[in-house]
């Protein structure tokens, strides 16, 4: 273990930071039409993304920490059950985005909504409804945002930054994210857009050369399965049953395709995901990225067996504290096998790999905090220069609030901290992706739906205790009720949610209760650049250098 600083790891980590914020307080001028002064501009970049600008913003906003470090650290940890499905959990996905997020961006587009929450607000007539979509978006980005934090740790500390006292441990995070919400207050969308070309670079250089690499000095595959399957299927001595699951036993068959399932269905359901779909310039944007990204999957399952492998290369996953932290294993992994240049590369990559995503979860946050609950509850005549100037004030507090997440949560398992917020923000899934193809849900049963599954999934992730720290919070999957088999807590809840919400419907519209004022337009569903309505786009240079032509 690094008890010093690496002086060539951290020199190399911070000329590459250097030159990403550079190009974030750059970003404020790329391809812009106009002043950074509304939701628009600030928020959604314009609104005029193509495909291969998206491709990369998506990339980034999706492949996080949460990629680099917690699912590798998770395969080391517990094995398959726990980190591999990710990797169907993104490919199942894609045709659910391809099917579902061009209808979001045509409605959003034609009457001008930021936020899903907009979009709920209009589509049932019900603030009450908005801002509970609201208020569970920025409530499940926390964890989100506290993910990345977590893997930004785990890279300082790798190099040697940090120790016992709290301030020492927590500065290098601390001025990485200071300087991380100046660039986002300055350049708004724009900043994580352009990083993300630096950032999907740098990460395929470095997992490239290390799927190539790292096998041949541990001894093979074989090998580094052989020690994998070992480890995960020796005894806890604190718990007495197998550390993990090498490959999923009979039991854990549900546990792994509900996280599966219920991560896919969550995935596009993030404010942050949304932010990134709307700020393209056509809905074909958004499905030809839908029909491409499935590439970043192939990334992520390489990514995965890097756990493995840090499970054959016996590393040192003890923190500079003393306590054992999974987190740490790819750090030293790279930082074991490969000369401190290239670990530098390596963490520079995994840095910025949470810098990105943070920058869109923290917009994201802060447009729903704008449109949902500043204008529509405090002040409904907000100016759009006030809009985005509340909006970048609240995205530095958002950021304040994935640190308490930080201080507070268990983070021993980082992917809890993901899985915790699929947890919550699964449950806007019937007043979304519903609500884009028929409005038959009554608003006043999918605010109970919603409120009763939000109550059950906390108080049942609450309940799971972490064997080894025992602190709450401890996991993801627990048994469903009456039965003794263990699934996702997401997917639990949700089911709970839609029979409540179907039950009520029929409740309510058989005892003819008023439902709220529909705002859409079946044409909005469909429309696209240049129908009548749509908005039309600033004259800005795309990616092939040329001028669009005007709608």
């Amino acid at each position: 273990m690094n008890t010093s600083v690496d002086w060539v790891q951290l020199t190399i980590v911070v000329l590459i930071f250097a030159g990403v914020t550079a190009m974030g307080f750059m970003a404020a001028r790329w391809r812009s039409a106009g002043h950074l002064d509304n939701l628009d501009e600030w928020g959604l970049g314009g609104r005029g993304f193509g495909t291969f600008i998206t491709w990369f913003l998506l990339g980034g906003d999706l492949y996080t920490a949460y990629t680099f470090i917690a699912v590798p650290a998770a395969m080391y940890a517990t094995g398959a059950i726990s980190g591999f499905f990710a990797v169907p959990y993104t490919i199942v996905a894609y045709p659910i985005v391809f099917v579902f997020m061009s209808r979001l961006w045509s409605v959003s587009h034609r009457h001008g909504y930021v936020t899903p929450a907009d979009f709920v607000g209009g589509r049932y007539g019900s603030k009450a409804l908005s801002l509970a979509v609201a208020v569970t978006g920025i409530l499940a980005t926390m964890p989100y945002i506290a993910l990345q934090l977590v893997g930004m740790q785990a890279v300082f500390e790798t190099m040697g930054l940090g120790g016992d006292n709290l301030l020492a441990k927590d500065l290098p995070l601390l001025i990485a994210f200071a300087v991380l919400a100046a660039y986002t207050y300055s350049s708004g969308l724009r900043a994580p857009a352009m990083i993300a070309f630096v950032k999907d670079i740098l990460i395929y250089v470095v997992i490239l050369v290390a799927i190539f690499y790292l096998p041949r000095v541990l001894g093979g595959w074989d090998a580094i399965f052989g020690a994998a399957q070992e480890k995960l299927t020796a005894t806890n001595p604190s718990t007495g049953k197998p550390v993990g699951a090498f490959v999923p036993g009979e039991g854990g068959y549900v546990s792994y395709w509900t996280l599966a399932l219920g991560s896919a269905m969550a995935l596009f359901m993030y404010p942050h995901s949304v932010t990134a779909v709307l700020s393209t310039k056509t809905r074909n944007v958004v499905r030809r990225n839908a029909t491409l990204l499935p590439a970043y999957s192939l990334l992520l399952g390489l990514l995965a067996l890097l756990g493995f492998m840090a499970i054959k290369a016996n590393v040192d996953i003890k923190g500079l504290d003393g306590l054992a932290n999974p987190q740490l294993a790819i750090p030293r992994l790279f930082d074991q096998e490969f000369p401190a240049w290239f670990a530098g590369i390596a963490f520079a990559a995994i840095a910025v790999g949470a810098l990105v995503p943070a920058a869109i979860m923290s917009i994201a946050a802060a447009n729903l905090f704008t449109r949902n609950i500043y204008r529509d509850f405090l002040k409904p005549s907000a100016t759009p220069a006030q809009e985005a100037k509340v909006s970048k004030i609240a995205s530095l507090l958002v950021k304040v609030g994935a640190l308490v997440f930080v201080l507070g949560m268990d983070k021993t398992v980082a992917l809890n901290l993901q899985l915790l917020g699929g947890i919550w923000i699964l449950q806007t899934f019937p007043a979304i992706v519903v609500g884009l193809f028929t409005r038959w849900f009554h608003r006043y049963a999918l605010l109970t739906g919603w409120a009763v599954a939000m109550v059950f999934g906390t108080v049942s992730a609450y309940n799971v205790v972490n064997p080894a720290t025992k602190k709450h919070f401890g996991g993801s999957v627990a048994n469903i009720p009456f039965t003794n088999t263990p699934a996702y807590i997401a997917l639990t809840a949700f089911v709970l949610n839609v029979i409540i919400v179907v039950a009520l419907t029929l409740l309510l519209r058989a005892l003819n209760v008023p439902d709220g004022k529909d705002s859409t337009h079946p044409s909005d569903f469909t429309a696209d650049r240049g129908d009548p309505g749509v908005k039309d786009l600033p004259e800005i240079i795309d990616e092939g250098g040329t001028a669009p032509a005007k709608s």
